[in-house]
């Protein structure tokens, strides 16, 4: 099962359905589910609300999952070395569960909670655009687990 855990909504309904088709492409091959929680309303205190946020989405994380939270300070992976991460966790865990933070970024019990942190890029991308980029990389580490062609 992968989960992806996700602070706020997707607003842009091209860009929902865009998110929808990879979801729809990856459940050949896995079970995956996106799972969103309320995101906090900005305010002067920035570390209450990443605190908040962390809460709800730590009321979302299984205690057997394996948590990769989408982080600008994490990991980089080639989309080949991705694919084998993914299937690694498999070996050894049934949950896969990445977690995509709110604008300001991921509080300090959610950072504790994580398994792993993994980096997209070091440019900085849209929230929403961050769900759509890691579908297309998990649609792809499964083509590549498969053996299976998909356009460079």
């Amino acid at each position: 099962m992968i989960k992806i855990l996700c602070v706020g909504k997707v607003k842009d309904k091209h860009l929902q359905a865009l998110i929808d088709d990879y979801v729809k492409k990856i459940s050949h091959y896995h079970r995956i589910e996106i799972v969103e929680v309320r995101d906090e309303k900005i305010t002067d205190d920035e570390k209450a609300v990443l605190n908040k946020e962390a809460e709800r989405v730590l009321e979302k994380i299984d205690p057997d999952e394996y948590v990769i939270l989408m982080d600008l300070n994490g990991k980089s992976y080639d989309s080949v070395s991705f694919a084998q991460k993914i299937d690694s966790v498999f070996v050894h865990r049934s949950k896969l569960c990445f977690v995509i933070g709110g604008s300001l970024g991921l509080g300090e019990a959610l950072q504790k909670r994580a398994d792993e942190r993994i980096k997209m890029s070091d440019m900085t991308f849209l929230h929403q655009m961050c769900r759509l980029i890691l579908l297309e990389q998990i649609y792809r580490s499964f083509k590549i687990l498969h053996n299976e062609t998909y356009h460079k």
